[in-house]
């Protein structure tokens, strides 16, 4: 496995955007990197954005960004309240949104949803994404869900075994109005960590994994 390094300096600092259709999408794709970026990285800046929530969710969605995002200085963490499921009919002002942001951050990094995700609330994210942010480096994160849409990534990032428990203990405190489903569970969570950490040789066991469509090294 190469070893790739961000290119900035660790000195320097990193600028980061986050974005998630949903309110866990962002902690569950790439909350393990997240964490890890933190105890690795100066940064600048973080901006945390999730577009479909409700006032239930958007409390639980603040209360778990702060938990990840604890000891940074310089955040923004934005939760809109577009309707679950229904980005698509909401393209225009969505792409609006995007505009906002665009103004407000010049990320080193960018952590968005995947492409070929099958979740159409997920795939306007990505596409907006991708339009917005086309000269920046971006990494399309995973949500494993009903439609069995996962494939193999070409980026892995290590994850110690603290660092994953941290991460499901934050996401599984924080999102109580989702303990009913079938999905969100701490074997779920590490299940995929431990996958991706088998194909990248993980010495830790753990990973997350991305897909990165272009990348351009100066």
């Amino acid at each position: 496995m190469i070893k790739l390094q961000l290119p900035v300096h660790k000195d320097k600092g990193l600028e980061i955007l986050c974005l998630g259709a949903h309110c866990d999408d962002i902690e569950i794709g790439c909350g393990g990197s997240i964490l890890m970026l933190l105890q690795q990285y100066k940064i600048n800046k973080l901006s945390w954005v999730v577009f479909c929530s409700n006032e239930e969710r958007k409390k639980e969605a603040e209360t778990s960004a702060g938990k990840f995002l604890d000891g940074v200085e310089n955040v923004n963490i934005k939760i809109l309240s577009y309707r679950d499921g229904f980005l698509p009919d909401a393209w225009r002002k969505v792409k609006e949104e995007f505009e906002l942001i665009k103004r407000e951050v010049n990320p080193d990094l960018t952590f968005t949803h995947r492409l070929e995700d099958r979740h159409q609330d997920h795939r306007i994210v990505s596409d907006l994404t991708w339009n917005t942010f086309r000269n920046h480096m971006m990494l399309e994160y995973e949500i494993p869900k009903y439609d069995g849409d996962l494939t193999t990534p070409n980026l892995y990032v290590e994850v110690d075994r603290v660092t994953a428990n941290q991460k499901n203990r934050i996401i599984l405190e924080s999102f109580q109005s989702q303990q009913n489903k079938h999905w969100l569970d701490d074997e779920l969570l590490n299940g995929l960590m431990r996958v991706r950490g088998v194909e990248s040789v993980s010495e830790t066991g753990f990973a997350e994994g991305f897909h990165v469509r272009k990348m351009v090294l100066k």
